[in-house]
């Protein structure tokens, strides 16, 4: 175990040259550097959040949603039947006429009988629109409080008005109160997110958005402890911004509100384009390739650091391309469009942190949707 940690814990590939553990381990009174045994306490963390959400779901969101008229009703359901449920399970739950012509005959039922019953079933198995109006309110309300605090704080910060001062002085740079909380009140989050996909309805992407949130978790610790927090912290205020704009945007849909929901997602649209298109890549990337390289210089963990970022701006390429393609879909056939989209994504890693949208528009626009969307947009 020893070996272990002594390869896992390799100075030369966490620490720039001519740095060691040994200088960050003892700083000047009231000087905190990064540790590693810091991240631990994201994990009680982590559980307070998730009993903060099952309060805040079933007493307030619950209750918001009863005020719109969102009642938590079960939706139809499929009549028991021995013989359909185990097809459903076992077998698919989507049949091809040669199943169904089979399944007919063995009930004596017609085909259009069958499938109705699958049909239900698999309504069944989905999410009301009260429970996702819930888990909808609950992640803007985070995220929404956790941008103003980023706003709030970084507001203050040096390293917001002029990036450079993300590198000077590197590696020895004071963890302050403030960066520490926002870090790990973000990696908190997302541990949570780990932990309700295990309580919430089991969707298909289960797995993918697992191991997506195990990514986001990883990406953020990485960045605390080479102390890069600094730079991490505007990467996690650049995906902050939208977030928020797009769970407004569902809960406006599941309120049935139009011209609200169409406003918001056009606003997120653009958000996210200049954030993720313009802002991250001119303001973020620019300083961790060239402004890092010219104070401090290129280590190991630094390359690696810069490889991750930079595949998550090829990603915000993709997303953007799929997201711009729905809306130019939409307004040039003037029609309804179907499209799933499942966006994830890392911040250092949130992505677009589960369900199934509506965007419609209204006569103001030319039509956008009645936009099928699933857009989890978690960025890490």
């Amino acid at each position: 175990m020893a070996a272990f940690s002594a390869w896992f814990w390799n100075e030369r590939f966490w620490l720039p040259h001519n740095v060691t553990w040994a200088d960050l381990a003892d700083p000047a009174p009231g000087v905190e550097y990064p540790k590693a045994g810091h991240l631990l306490t994201a994990l009680p963390l982590a559980l307070g959040i998730f009993a903060v959400r099952i309060l805040f779901e079933r007493f307030i969101a619950s209750a918001c949603a009863r005020s719109l008229h969102i009642q938590p009703g079960a939706g139809r359901r499929a009549q028991p039947n021995a013989v359909l449920e185990k097809v459903f399970i076992s077998i698919t739950k989507n049949p091809d006429s040669r199943h169904l012509d089979g399944l007919s005959k063995q009930l004596d039922w017609e085909v259009r009988k069958v499938q109705r019953w699958f049909r239900h079933r698999r309504n069944q198995d989905k999410p009301s629109t009260h429970t996702k109006f819930c888990e909808s309110m609950w992640r803007f309300t985070f995220y929404l409080g956790i941008f103003t605090y980023g706003v709030q704080f970084l507001w203050q910060t040096p390293w917001m008005w002029d990036t450079r001062h993300c590198w000077y002085g590197y590696p020895y740079q004071v963890m302050t109160r403030g960066l520490y909380v926002y870090y790990v009140t973000e990696l908190a989050f997302y541990w949570s997110l780990m932990f309700s996909q295990f309580r919430d309805i089991k969707r298909k992407d289960f797995l993918i958005m697992f191991v997506h949130h195990l990514a986001t978790v990883g990406l953020i610790s990485f960045s605390y402890v080479n102390n890069m927090a600094r730079v991490g912290s505007l990467v996690l205020f650049v995906h902050d911004t939208s977030d928020f704009l797009l769970e407004a945007a569902k809960l406006a849909n599941y309120a049935k509100s139009q011209r609200l929901c169409d406003f918001l997602f056009i606003l997120f649209g653009v958000v996210f384009f200049i954030t993720r298109l313009v802002i991250y890549p001119y303001w973020v990337l620019n300083s961790t390739m060239f402004e890092s390289w010219t104070i401090v210089g290129p280590f190991p963990s630094w390359w690696l650091f810069n490889f991750l970022l930079l595949v998550l701006q090829v990603l915000h390429i993709f997303w953007s391309y799929l997201i711009a393609r729905i809306a130019i879909k939409a307004m040039l056939r003037g029609k309804v469009e179907h499209v799933n989209v499942r966006v994830g994504s890392s911040k250092i890693a949130q992505g677009l942190k589960s369900n199934s949208d509506r965007f419609l528009t209204d006569q103001t626009f030319p039509p956008i949707g009645k936009l099928d969307t699933d857009l989890y947009l978690y960025y890490y």
